[in-house]
């Protein structure tokens, strides 16, 4: 199954300066066939170049297809002057609720400055 729409984001930064790389809160709101919202944190570290890196666990609490609860999504991704890789995938087993058994991969893209998902998901129960 397939769940499309929008979320919107917002970054709090924590800086540790004895630490090399940054970290931020990240709170998001999602709306389409996602309603609910997501709650993490992200450990990122850019370099001079411009080649950055970033981990992120986001908590998202959310109604998708008639169904309520909970689920982590683990965020991975390595950006450069040639392009972007990015993985965010379901955490296993931590889908609560009617969410319970939840298992997928997301993809998300930024146009004009506005944040699009497309999320892609079954269920194993």
């Amino acid at each position: 199954m397939t769940a499309t729409g929008s979320f919107s984001v917002k970054l709090d930064p924590q800086q540790d300066r004895k630490t090399p790389a940054g970290r931020m809160l990240i709170s998001k709101v999602y709306s389409g066939d996602i309603v609910g919202t997501g709650i993490g944190q992200m450990i990122s570290k850019r370099t001079e170049s411009g080649n950055a890196v970033y981990y992120a666990i986001e908590e998202v609490s959310a109604s998708l297809a008639g169904k309520k609860g909970t689920f982590t999504l683990l965020h991975s991704g390595v950006m450069s002057v040639q392009g972007q890789q990015l993985s965010i995938q379901v955490m296993s087993g931590s889908g609560t609720g009617e969410l319970a058994g939840i298992s997928g991969d997301c993809i998300i893209e930024q146009k004009d400055g506005e944040h699009f998902y497309q999320f892609n998901y079954h269920f194993t129960n």
